[in-house]
């Protein structure tokens, strides 16, 4: 199978030619696509120009009468991700390899985002020393900073570009398509009390299905006292750290069918959505799990709280909230009584939407570790107002109720227990 090199041949076409060649030489066979619009290509492709536009549904022809570059990369980016992606469902792509600076680098990564995980992606580009997440987003995406503008074949350029065809040929041949693939899920765990059955009868983790779980540090009590209950009845836990981008990943990986539950104590992405913080998993964050009918176990974890960055970043609308300094660089905002009844609003909304099996935990003495008698986001109001939005949206979604703080053994204890009760009945 070939990789799959991207790239605007009319600007890019000399440095593509240098890594194609390169590959050729490492013994990696590849297959070049066009994604360039206005210009005339200087090398040829296996796939032109007019292949991609067509395959987002507008032709070449158009966009030259247009002449909107902007139109013309988002035409681009779409056609190159249908391609990509069809590509891949035939069994035809070893990986995926582009260059360029903005417009290369969403063309490229929008293909890359549509191939699952394990699939070797790596994009040159010069934007790569930056904020990499609009294009990594929750894949596996590795960023190659070009140093240089991607323009011709000079000292730096010639060093980047091998370092990137090494780093290619690499992946795709001694990655891991040679061995077992980690994600696999290859039939279901036993579901056992562990205090009375004896230890996990499951030798390769490679064998046991997947949880996804939330967790943030005033959350990891609870996280981390779960996560043996589970990985003790045959189950490997994987943590995703709220940072938004934590929430991202553990979403797409939900959505390509890879969990077999979700354990979603620490739903605080949801607060920076709302409010405008910066670690904001996007509107669709609390959705995969519901569409693809996975059993699921819902909790309010750290929706006291909406991140920023060093206390100097924070917008000045927000000069009069209550704020607590985490560290130099992370400043939490308390969320207010009226955003906390729309947080829980939104929680029960999404829950009572959900196709699988699922069950909202709520912890009555606090949801983070700063959320409780004496620590500096206790607000029982707020706390009643989240209830109350969940209470009033639910619908027919069970409901536990626990005169617990979030921490507490108990709470993670019952959370667990439910999680492996809805995945097994």
């Amino acid at each position: 199978m070939p990789v799959y090199l991207l790239g605007t041949l009319d600007t890019k076409g000399q440095e593509i030619a240098f890594v194609r060649d390169l590959l050729h030489e490492y013994g990696v066979t590849t297959h070049v696509v066009d994604t360039g619009c206005l210009g005339t290509p200087t090398i040829d492709a296996q796939t032109t120009r007019e292949q991609v536009f067509e395959a987002a549904g507008v032709s070449l022809a158009t966009l030259r009468e247009v002449s909107d570059r902007g139109q013309a990369v988002t035409a681009a980016a779409t056609g190159a991700a249908n391609l990509i992606a069809a590509a891949h469902s035939r069994g035809d792509v070893d990986g995926v390899l582009a260059l360029g600076g903005s417009a290369g680098t969403t063309i490229g990564t929008s293909a890359m985002r549509a191939l699952p995980l394990g699939l070797p992606k790596l994009m040159v580009s010069t934007l790569a020393s930056g904020q990499t997440r609009p294009y990594v987003g929750g894949k596996d995406i590795l960023m190659l900073n070009a140093v240089v503008d991607i323009a011709g074949i000079n000292r730096i350029s010639r060093l980047v570009l091998g370092e990137a065809a090494r780093a290619m040929a690499g992946m795709v041949t001694l990655g891991l398509k040679k061995g077992p693939d980690p994600l696999a899920l290859k039939g279901s765990a036993p579901f056992f009390r562990p205090d009375v059955e004896g230890p996990a009868s499951v030798s390769d983790p490679t064998d046991k299905p997947l949880i996804a779980a939330t967790m943030f540090g005033v959350t990891t009590p609870c996280v981390e006292h779960a996560r043996k209950i589970l990985e003790a009845a045959g189950y490997e836990v994987l943590v995703f750290h709220a940072t938004g981008n934590g929430g991202e990943a553990m979403e797409g990986l939900i959505a390509d069918g890879l969990i077999a539950g979700v354990l979603d104590i620490t739903t605080t992405e949801l607060a920076d959505e709302l409010v405008g913080g910066i670690l904001t998993a996007g509107p669709t964050r609390l959705t995969a799990a519901g569409k693809r009918g996975v059993p699921q176990v819902i909790s309010v974890g750290a929706l006291d709280m909406v991140n920023f960055g060093p206390r100097a970043t924070v917008p000045e609308k927000f000069k009069d909230r209550k704020f607590y300094e985490h560290n130099a660089n992370v400043t939490l905002m308390r969320t207010t009584v009226e955003e906390n009844r729309k947080l829980g609003e939104e929680i029960g909304r999404k829950a009572a939407a959900a196709t699988g099996p699922t069950c909202i935990m709520i912890p009555l003495k606090g949801v983070s570790a700063i959320d409780q008698t004496g620590k500096a986001f206790d607000d029982s109001v707020a706390r009643q107002a989240l209830y109350d939005g969940i209470r009033a949206t639910h619908g027919s979604v069970e409901l536990i109720e626990m005169d617990n703080h979030i921490n507490d053994g108990g709470f993670a204890e019952t959370s667990a227990w439910k999680l492996l009760e809805l995945i097994c009945n």
